[in-house]
C-alpha cells in the first residue's frame, strides 16, 4: 500500500476528518459530530442563487445579464445626473436598485448580483433603491412629492 502524502490525508470541503479510533463507516461515508462551524475555514459558499443566469457555453456577458442590467441602469442615471438633470438621474438610480431587488426575487439564479442570501439582497436592494427613488422626488426645488410630517419634522429637529 502507498503511503499517503499530507494532502492527501486532508479531508476536502464539507467533510469532517474521522478520528483514528473512531469505527468504520465505509467508503463514502462522513461523521458529522457536531452542527458548529468547523474552527477553520477552508472556503466559502456561493450566496444563494448565485450560480449563472445563463449556460456556462454563453459569454461571459450573457452570464452575468442580471447585474449587467442593474449597474448599466445605474451608470446611465449616474450620467444624466452628470448632465444635470438631477431628479431624473436619481429616480434612474433608484429604480435599477429596485429592478435588482426584483431580479432577486423573480430568478432562480443572478450570477453575481448575488452577494448575500436572497432575503438579505432583496431587502437591501429593495430599501436602497426605495430611499433613493423617494428622496429624489422630494428634493428641492419643487419637490414632486410632499409628505406633511417630515416638515414638522425639520421644523422641530433643524429651527
Amino acid at each position: 500500500m502507498p503511503a499517503m502524502t499530507a494532502e492527501a490525508s486532508e479531508p476536502t470541503a464539507g467533510e469532517q476528518p474521522q478520528e483514528p479510533s473512531a469505527p468504520p463507516t465505509g467508503p463514502g461515508r462522513f461523521i458529522r459530530r457536531s452542527r458548529r462551524f468547523p474552527l477553520i475555514t477552508r472556503d466559502t459558499a456561493r450566496p444563494e442563487g448565485g450560480g449563472r443566469a445563463a449556460p456556462g457555453a454563453a459569454p461571459a456577458p450573457a452570464r452575468q445579464w442580471p447585474l449587467l442590467t442593474v449597474m448599466g441602469g445605474v451608470g446611465l442615471g449616474l450620467l444624466i445626473v452628470a448632465l444635470d438633470a438631477f431628479r431624473a438621474g436619481t429616480v434612474l438610480i433608484g429604480l435599477s436598485l429596485l429592478a435588482g431587488a426584483f431580479f432577486r426575487w423573480a430568478l432562480p439564479e443572478v450570477g453575481m448580483l448575488a452577494v448575500r442570501s436572497r432575503f438579505t439582497d432583496m431587502l437591501t436592494y429593495g430599501l436602497l433603491g426605495a430611499a433613493i427613488v423617494l428622496l429624489s422626488l422630494m428634493a428641492q426645488p419643487d419637490p414632486w412629492v410632499s409628505i406633511p410630517f417630515l416638515d414638522d419634522v425639520v421644523h422641530f429637529t433643524v429651527r
